[in-house]
């Protein structure tokens, strides 16, 4: 995952600080335009249920700053919450979150309890937005981060505490509408041949961060894509043990001329355990047409969703050859998002502050709203548009601007919504 690259931008903050108005359920009293989202009888797309109307993932992969979400989520609330606006605005509908192990697990049979009030927080800010949410979880991606015990654990037992994960994960959400799907793990590898103890993560890290990890450390004589598929069905087992419903994915690595499929993840394999196929395609000018060959791998009988692609290898120009052409086979694209809006890189260049890095990430967001239309058409959806409005002690970062553009989020910690919505406070405090 090549993202962080150019999220490693420094952009001004929101900050807007208000009075918490409660906390709900997530689930209860949703905007009347969220629906679940479904594999479509057809099988090449999806749609909403029970509407039916086709729906085209558009969206994001989220961070800010460069930052982890879970670097911030809880001081910076409003940050989050502009972002979320803001990501709205430009035309997405889905935004991709990454959930880290070390943020979530305090032992291998210990969720967090205090992640998981945080996580349903986030769903809550979802519904509200409209915005569905890719929940990719088993992040490690910060090595700093990892727990010790966690790398320290042979195969079955890491196994095991990824369930208890996904499992305290999926409680929390499994009735909430927001939830696009779920992500088991970024870009894992099933070894080819064995590993040293506790080297799970691939050790090559990119912009401080490690995105690959593997699922086993001795193939033991068991053939990759056989290590693949069993992983795939415990992960699964976990989250169906709460959430029969909700889309299940793995964001996969994609297929090289010079390497073929080297995460030992084979698409035809792994598809029927799937509800549909996400992979990571970033086009390279100096590899021309690879991509699309790449994604024509992954055309098995699924709904394909090109899960991460950006300008990183390439021009914006280049990257929409290769989004129009990837239409034959894909039905959702997500780019990246990183907390800056397009009025904010517009200032920067105007006042001469404008780096290539934000140019490039400029290029992009202008590609996103230019494209939405055509490949996420809003067919009939309620249109969501920020609106002005004052909000007490909320500023843009060094503008001494008082006017937020953005509704705040309405929470409520009252006994009152305990009473009314008790599965998930029960979900949450029975969690760990």
């Amino acid at each position: 995952m090549k993202w962080l690259v150019s999220l490693l931008i420094l952009v001004s903050l929101f900050g807007c600080r208000t009075e918490p108005e409660g906390t709900k359920t997530p689930g209860a009293d949703y905007a009347p335009g969220m629906e679940r989202i479904v594999v479509a009888p057809d099988g090449r797309g999806f749609v909403k249920a029970p509407s039916n109307q086709p729906f085209h993932p558009w969206g994001m992969n989220y961070g800010n700053a460069g930052r982890l979400m879970e670097d911030f989520w809880s001081a910076e609330w409003d940050t989050l919450v502009g972002d979320f606006h803001e990501m709205k605005a430009l035309g997405a509908n889905v935004v991709r979150i990454h959930l880290q192990v070390g943020k979530f697990m305090i032992a291998p049979d210990r969720p967090d309890r205090e992640a998981l009030k945080q996580l349903g927080q986030m769903l809550l800010l979802a519904e509200e937005t409209e915005l569905y949410l890719d929940l990719t979880g088993l992040a490690c991606y910060r090595p700093a981060d990892v727990p010790r015990w966690y790398d320290a654990l042979d195969e079955p037992s890491r196994w095991a505490a990824q369930t208890v994960f996904w499992e305290a994960v999926a409680a929390v959400c499994a009735s909430s509408p927001a939830v696009f799907c779920y992500d088991l793990i970024n870009e894992p590898i099933s070894p080819a041949q064995r590993r040293g103890p506790g080297k799970w993560s691939s050790g090559s890290l990119f912009g401080g961060y490690d995105f690959v990890q593997y699922i086993a450390l001795d193939p033991a004589g068991r053939r990759r894509e056989d290590i693949a598929v069993q992983w795939i069905q415990r992960i699964t087992a976990a989250i169906r043990r709460h959430d029969r419903d909700g889309l299940i994915t793995v964001g996969l690595l994609p297929w090289s001329r010079d390497w073929k499929h080297l995460s030992g993840f084979l698409p035809a394999q792994a598809a029927p355990e799937l509800d549909f196929i996400s992979v990571h395609l970033y086009p390279d000018s100096r590899k021309p047409g690879e991509a699309l060959e790449s994604l024509r791998q992954f055309a098995v009988g699924k709904p394909v969703v090109i899960e991460e692609t950006f300008p990183l290898s390439c021009s914006a120009a280049e990257l929409e050859t290769f989004l129009r052409a990837s239409r034959e086979i894909a039905s959702g694209w997500l780019g990246h998002y990183d907390g800056a809006p397009l009025d904010e890189l517009d200032a920067l260049d105007r006042a001469g502050k404008l780096t290539l890095a934000k140019g490039v990430y400029r290029e992009w967001l202008r590609l996103f709203v230019r494209l939405k239309p055509e490949f996420a058409p809003a067919g009939g959806a309620r249109v969501h548009t920020p609106i002005e409005i004052p909000v007490r002690f909320c500023h843009r970062a060094g503008t001494g601007k008082k006017t937020a553009r953005f509704r705040p989020s309405r929470r409520d910690r009252s006994p009152e919504a305990r009473a009314r919505f008790p599965k998930l406070f029960r979900n949450i405090s029975g969690a760990g």
